[in-house]
């Protein structure tokens, strides 16, 4: 356009800065155009020029990776209790959620979790003398992911309770997760009491043995499948689990009938089940964890394996960079707020429940699960700009998990640290929201986005590993 037409010409605004600029141009008359432009982030100088340098070698390790993560083939092959199964796990153990952290750092429904822990294994008689034991230095924490489990929301591991056996067919490893409470006033949230710890007996001595009985009985049943079904029908096997546990539940069903011979706990482990929406989030969780866990420790590679969280710190652990954490402060979810709660009552984002977004499910997926925003807050334009975002920061695309909406996509899967970096975008998650303080329990869910801090870390990290 030459100069003499310029100014005759309708008036067009391309707005770069903060996007009320658009809004302000667009209610005055003036069309507007807003550019999703992010300022980039501080890292190393050098890395970026390293990083560039090293590209082929770190999309051959990529490639890697990823084949790992889409060939994986996890499948529930058992139950048993945690002292015998989970790895360095021992009486005074007790597992958590999130990258490692110690009692004085631990948030209000950490803390919780870990007196309720101590009372249901019986090493304290109450509350106040739970929290003398787990101050004392007797107790030895530890994140599930550095044991082969995950845990959602405090994630708290105690050496009885019993716990789910995941096994990815394809590369032999193994992943393990408690089984779901429920909702209302349980342990993860941080809640304990005479409720908490009768509910947990009674997963150890009714639950747990029917479980265990009609899972031996069925075979190993295909968890991978489900999630994909689950996926069509809704699901999104992070905030949103109906479609899982009911498929979970027909599947288990007949076994248990089959196999259990007192009717009255047949049926109160029915119940159970077909009243847990959540129930089968215990089980995407450990899905995640197996098939990630065996694309671990590829030279090169700049695809996370781990996102975790333990209400005081948002850890990221990397394919190639060995069993390093990174982390920085984790932030306080935009939620929905049950009746009579505020974002000033929430604590900071809590849980390894982001395995799931970390596989290409939750946040990744959301776009699956319209309903799901009645729940976490926003709309279903909302939940497809997510998973669209997603898609501008993972190295590929699921072969197994699909989204309708979008016409039988594959979901954004595999993360890589170095287009977070570049584009300052962040990965998105859809999560519960616990009291910050111990005792309260769940106080709303939403949505939250990972903080940038985590992933500069291990782009520089990776950097110098490959200098």
């Amino acid at each position: 356009m030459s100069i003499q037409k310029l100014f005759s010409a309708p008036l067009q605004v391309v707005n770069v800065g903060i996007e009320s600029f658009k809004e302000a141009c667009e209610k005055n008359g003036a069309p507007a155009v807003q550019v999703d432009w992010r300022p980039p982030v501080e890292v190393a100088p050098e890395s970026e020029a390293i990083l560039a340098k090293r590209a082929a070698k770190i999309e051959k390790a990529n490639q890697k990776v990823m084949e790992i993560i889409l060939a994986g083939t996890p499948k529930l092959v058992g139950l048993d209790v945690a002292r015998n199964v989970i790895p360095g796990m021992t009486e005074d153990t007790i597992l958590h959620a999130g990258p490692p952290i110690t009692w004085d750092r631990m948030c209000g429904p950490m803390r919780g979790g870990v007196m309720a822990g101590l009372v249901y294994e019986g090493r304290a008689k109450t509350i106040e003398e739970a929290e003398k034991l787990a101050s004392s230095g007797k107790i030895k924490y530890a994140p599930c992911h550095e044991h082969g489990a995950v845990g959602p929301m405090a994630g708290i591991v105690t050496p009885s309770m019993p716990v789910w056996i995941v096994k990815n067919e394809k590369y032999g490893n193994i992943a393990f997760c408690t089984l779901n409470e429920g909702l209302g006033k349980v342990l993860r949230y941080g809640a304990f009491g005479d409720e908490v710890t009768q509910r947990l007996k009674w997963m150890e001595t009714v639950l747990y043995p029917v479980l265990k009985a009609a899972v031996a009985h069925s075979g190993p049943i295909d968890l991978k499948n489900l999630i994909a079904q689950a996926l069509h029908m809704g699901d999104e096997v992070h905030n949103r689990n109906r479609a899982g546990t009911s498929l979970l539940y027909r599947a288990l069903a007949p076994a248990i009938v089959a196999t259990c011979d007192n009717k009255d706990d047949a049926v109160a482990v029915l119940n159970f089940i077909n009243g847990n929406d959540h129930f089968f989030l215990n089980l995407s969780m450990p899905v995640c964890k197996a098939t990630l866990d065996a694309a671990r420790n590829v030279k090169g590679s700049s695809i996370a394996v781990v996102m975790a969280r333990n209400g005081t710190d948002f850890g990221v652990q990397l394919a190639g960079t060995g069993d390093l954490w990174f982390t920085a402060p984790a932030e306080v979810p935009d939620a929905l707020y049950f009746a009579g709660f505020t974002k000033a009552d929430a604590n900071p984002d809590i849980g390894d429940s982001a395995i799931t977004e970390t596989g290409g499910l939750g946040g990744f997926a959301i776009a699956a699960a319209p309903a799901i925003v009645q729940f976490v807050g926003g709309s279903a334009a909302d939940a497809v700009r997510y998973t669209h975002q997603m898609y501008e920061i993972t190295a590929g695309e699921s072969r197994m998990y699909q989204i309708p909406a979008l016409d039988f996509r594959g979901t954004p899967t595999g993360i890589d640290v170095r287009k977070v970096v570049e584009k300052n975008l962040v990965p998105v998650i859809d999560t519960g929201v616990a009291h910050k303080q111990a005792g309260v329990g769940q106080v709303g869910a939403g949505i939250v986005s990972a903080p940038m801090g985590p992933f500069a870390k291990a782009y520089d990290a990776l950097a110098k590993i490959l200098k």
